[in-house]
């Protein structure tokens, strides 16, 4: 990936793509006071270096899907070959390398049981080069998915107001999904594109599809509207100038895993956080500037959660998939999962 220095208009795209991922470009500029042009050759420039870039993300949670949490131990010579393949799945959206590179967690969608049991029963045991799996059922999000991450703010209220979609549906608020929505072959055809690249044209999902554009609108509103589809910022936090990347699992006093969860929401540092099944009930990946930031946060913020009886850092030592995209090099020699 190129090397590119982010300045204050690149951060204010990010921010306004995070709050529309596929608002007009010629909007974005008015709001940010600059030409439609610079905006989409500022835009251009970031996505072809590999930094920044759209995508549909389909809210498995609203479709009954379960999302898990997977800690991996493997030998120490197998980690970066067993994180490849657990990146070319299709079911999984984020694969991190963790502390002493012999540790891998991941993030997995599965849509039925069946779907679940393959993966955890039959094809990760089979592996030799796998020595202990702990999976941990996403049980409800506390941060994370539609409201994006913290780290990227960079625009006023004011500005923000001007680019929030018309009708905007948060997560906490959106309508629940109706029992007749299903989504057929072109559903999930579009879907797939999106994921590949959210700002795909009407013109270009309708020939996908086989439907008309204004079909594509209306399916896409509709989608949006009941949470199933959202748009993010794939952007790593490196050229933000964000250094320090750690997995947290934490065990909670039941009573009280709503309010920490909720507390850690509004820790700008957090980029995901979920109540989780396992020996740890309550999952978080934090996003801090430096080591000594993340110091801070463990000793001053968590540190203040009374409730939280014990934490496991587990600091990120690469990104192998994020946003369900591969990121450049992948082991040659990765064993299958499929």
């Amino acid at each position: 990936m190129e090397t590119v220095t982010l300045d204050r208009l690149d951060r204010c795209l990010a921010h306004a793509l995070q709050i529309d991922g596929r608002a007009p470009f010629s909007k974005i500029g008015e709001v940010l006071g600059v030409s439609e042009n610079t905006v989409a050759r500022r835009y251009r420039r970031l996505r072809s270096a590999g930094i920044l870039r759209v995508v549909g993300v389909v809210d498995g949670l609203r479709l009954d899907h379960v999302s898990w949490a997977i800690r991996l131990r493997c030998t120490p010579d197998a980690a970066s070959a067993v994180a490849t393949a657990l990146a070319r799945r299709n079911d999984t959206a984020w694969v991190s390398l963790l502390s002493g590179g012999t540790e891998i967690a991941c993030g997995t969608l599965a849509r039925t049981p069946a779907e679940r049991d393959a993966f955890l029963m039959e094809k990760l045991p089979r592996s030799r080069q796998v020595v202990g799996v702990t999976a941990h059922r996403m049980l409800h999000r506390f941060a994370g998915g539609p409201a994006g991450w913290a780290g990227l703010r960079a625009l006023s209220t004011e500005q923000t107001a001007e680019l929030l979609p018309d009708p905007i549906v948060h997560e906490d608020t959106a309508s629940p999904i109706d029992e007749t929505v299903q989504l057929d072959e072109a559903d999930h055809a579009l879907l797939e594109t999106l994921s590949k690249d959210g700002r795909t044209t009407h013109t270009d999902l309708a020939a996908i599809t086989g439907w008309s554009e204004s079909t594509v609108r209306r399916r896409m509103a509709h989608l949006r509207q009941t949470g199933i589809l959202y748009f993010d910022v794939d952007i790593p936090p490196e050229p933000l100038g964000f250094h320090a990347e750690a997995w947290l699992w934490m065990s909670v006093k039941p009573a009280k895993l709503a309010a920490v969860g909720e507390a850690l929401a509004q820790h700008p540092e957090v980029t995901v956080a979920a109540a989780t099944t396992g020996p740890a009930n309550l999952f978080a990946g934090v996003t801090c500037r430096n080591s000594r930031d993340l110091y801070r946060y463990l000793t001053e913020r968590i540190g203040s959660l009374k409730a939280v009886r014990h934490v496991e850092t587990a600091p990120l030592i690469r990104t192998v998939k994020r946003a369900g995209a591969i990121l450049p090099g992948l082991h040659q020699d990765a064993p299958s999962f499929r």
